[in-house]
């Protein structure tokens, strides 16, 4: 059976590149009937946050993904956190070790930093090899007294070249020599990630392996390990990167030099505050200011929103917090590096799993196309049902704690339907929210061209007799009432329905302004016309 794993490791929000890799691992498996697994690598200690390895399982499934075996689902290979696994690793590291395949080294940072800066000096690449004595465990006892790491290194065979066979790259050719023998089980006794992912690949019945092309250099270790270990190969594709219109690779960094560019052009920002903000010391903050780190995703995030800095969106769930669809979304993603072998853009989830191929993934870089994304998104918003745009918009008003929480289903539905063309949920949520706010703000520029116009005070002044005369508020009674005082005025519908809408709004912008008196009602139109018409008095 055809099995494949997403493997991330839970430092952050999930990103779209990796949300790309578990996107091609899901339609694989689902065109071939295959399994899916979710594998959370949590063994790098220090930068593994709490709450992550939820986020990335909120991410994932927001994208419409499911796995058949996970830490949340269960399954015959588990545990599914790697951090659960350490003695599974240790067992195979000592077989390595007794085989001669591994070694104990006990060099120091320092110690290794010299000898790299010894092989510069002589212009060659530097490569650690094994001593031709093997340490031994009174070595290693011997070397934890004096307070030495102990760390435990593979031995890469010198004897022959590793070919990597690749579906994208094609065969692939390594020269041993500049492969460094890697450490396979670190000073904290926890693996790296090349030795885990190998063991667990294995153990779990990995056949395909779909990753970035940056870990290309990888495999060639990995190869060695499962050699050594007696391992199958694994079918291994490495993608193309996607980039972003400046043509660097698509990176979280990019949220954050937004903000670090956005903070250092305004001296008047209280540096303290917006560190407390984000949950990061003076020190920390300095350090990012001067480029020299990168605070986690929620950081930055949490910084930028007292700020009220945009950024643009890199992980699943900024694209969510925007107003993207999920289908959308997935459609746009497995676009990236991946065609149907037709003219198809917008597909369905149905059709992007029949057409899904490996063979199919594209060697040249990937454009992220923030212009193409809308696009997609409009098209996905006339295609769902709608009780599944409707929940859709729920979980959106929800994530970003909107005003419009308060509307019952039937409003929801109604707010979707005068919406109807709108690019994404978010651009639905601003042409709605005066009907759930107390009070609007007036729009400068509206009230230039529209609330200073001569007339337009005795214009909002008679509609509003007109409106509150209405004896049925319906949006056919509204529409004929302002038709019927554009006629008597012989002016257009602009200059009657524009004057209301800036009056009820704030702004020239809201759903066709029949539909729009509907959403806020009867009442509270007539109290904002009212309002309008006191502030007109003083402009």
């Amino acid at each position: 059976m055809l099995v494949t794993r997403f493997a991330p490791s839970p430092t952050g929000y999930l990103h779209v590149g990796s949300a790309r890799t578990a996107l091609f691992d899901w339609l694989l498996a689902r065109r071939h009937g295959g399994r899916m697994i979710l594998r959370i690598e949590d063994t790098d200690l220090k930068r593994n946050t709490p709450t992550a390895t939820q986020q990335v399982i909120s991410d994932l499934r927001w994208l419409g993904l499911e796995w058949d075996e996970g830490p949340d689902v269960g399954g015959p290979n588990g545990p599914y956190l790697q951090s659960q696994r350490l003695d599974i690793y240790r067992q195979y590291a000592q077989k390595l070790l007794e085989s001669d395949r591994a070694y104990y080294c006990f060099d120091t940072s320092e110690e290794l930093q010299a000898n790299r800066n010894e092989a510069a000096a002589k212009k060659q690449t530097f490569a650690y090899r094994a001593p031709k004595n093997l340490p031994d465990e009174k070595d290693v006892q011997k070397a934890r007294a004096e307070g030495r790491p102990v760390t435990i290194r593979m031995a890469v065979p010198q004897d022959k070249p590793i070919i990597v066979h690749d579906v994208v790259r094609g065969e692939v050719t390594f020269d041993p020599a500049e492969i460094s023998d890697f450490i396979i089980v670190k000073s904290d006794g926890f693996p790296t990630y090349h030795f885990a992912c190998v063991v667990d690949d294995e153990l779990m019945e990995v056949t395909h392996i779909i990753r970035g092309q940056e870990h290309l250099m990888n495999t060639p270790g990995h190869q060695v390990l499962q050699d050594a270990l007696g391992f199958r190969r694994p079918t291994y594709a490495h993608m193309s990167v996607t980039v972003s219109e400046g043509g660097g690779k698509l990176s979280k960094r990019e949220r954050a030099k937004t903000l670090r560019e956005a903070i250092k052009k305004n001296p008047a920002i209280n540096i303290t505050d917006v560190a407390q903000a984000g949950n990061i010391s003076p020190d920390e903050m300095k350090s990012f200011l001067a480029g020299d780190s990168t605070p986690d995703s929620p950081a930055v995030t949490a910084m930028a929103a007292l700020l009220g800095i945009p950024l643009p969106e890199i992980n699943v769930v900024d694209f969510f917090r925007s107003g993207y669809l999920p289908e959308a979304m997935m459609n746009f993603v497995a676009l990236l590096g991946w065609n149907p072998g037709d003219n198809r853009e917008i597909m369905t989830r149905e059709e992007l799993i029949e057409a899904f191929d490996l063979n199919r993934l594209t060697k040249t870089n990937s454009l992220f196309d923030r212009q193409k994304l809308p696009v997609f998104n409009t098209e996905h918003l006339k295609m769902v049902d709608p009780d599944t745009l409707r929940r859709h918009f729920k979980a959106y008003l929800q994530e970003v704690a909107s005003p419009l929480t308060q509307a019952d289903d039937k409003t929801l539905a109604y707010m979707l339907k005068i919406c109807e063309g709108a690019r994404t949920l978010k651009q639905i949520e601003e042409k709605c929210l005066f009907a759930f706010v107390d009070e609007v703000t007036y729009d400068p520029q509206a009230v230039k061209k529209v609330l200073q116009k001569d007339g337009v005070s005795a214009i909002l002044t008679e509609i509003k007799t007109t409106l509150e005369n209405l004896v049925e508020w319906t949006e056919a009674a509204i529409h004929q009432a302002v038709e019927k005082m554009c006629r008597d005025k012989g002016v257009g519908m602009g200059k009657v329905a524009q004057p209301i809408r800036v009056a009820i709004t704030g702004t020239t912008i809201s759903p066709p302004i029949g539909d729009s008196l509907i959403l806020l009602g009867k009442d509270h139109t007539l109290k904002r016309i009212t309002k309008t018409l006191e502030y007109m008095q003083t402009l």
